[in-house]
């Protein structure tokens, strides 16, 4: 009888840790609402929100600010950080240094085209942690960007 309640204790904890993993791919978070209007990806422990300049198509200096949260939401503190986004769009490169700017953002500055081809990678480090990263697609509308997912 304890054989029995072990492997279904064992398959209640894989099936809850399989649930809570899937709860924030990028499917998921794309039908999240964004604090800031920007794209949320999963970093390791964190949330960062990717928000870039939508103004026009053509190449020009444009902010690139970087939210952090914990999975919950909450804020992390930015103090001490440093991250990089790394934005290809219109068969351009741009490589903006991200800086510490308020609570839990980070903020550059870079030459980059707002077209919807564009991908950033994102690099953030928190002070005296390990580097984690992100890959967003912020001008992909989510409908399109998880069109493929309907025909599994």
């Amino acid at each position: 009888m304890s054989k029995i309640r072990f492997l279904t204790a064992v398959a209640f904890v894989l099936a809850a840790s399989a649930t809570s993993v899937h709860a924030h791919d990028d499917a998921y978070l794309d039908t999240q609402q964004a604090p800031h209007s920007g794209q949320l990806r999963m970093a390791g422990a964190y949330h960062l929100e990717l928000v870039v300049d939508k103004s026009t198509p053509q190449a020009a200096d444009k902010p690139v600010v970087v939210y952090v949260t914990d999975h919950a939401g909450q804020k992390v503190s930015t103090e001490g950080a440093t991250g990089n986004a790394t934005i290809l769009a219109a068969k351009g490169k741009a490589s903006v240094a991200l800086v510490p700017d308020g609570d839990n953002r980070l903020k550059g500055t870079g030459r980059y085209a707002s077209t919807a081809d564009m991908k950033a990678i994102v690099s953030f480090t928190a002070n005296g942690q390990s580097p984690e990263t992100a890959r967003f697609t912020p001008l992909l509308k989510t409908k399109e960007a998880h069109a493929d997912h309907n025909k599994h």
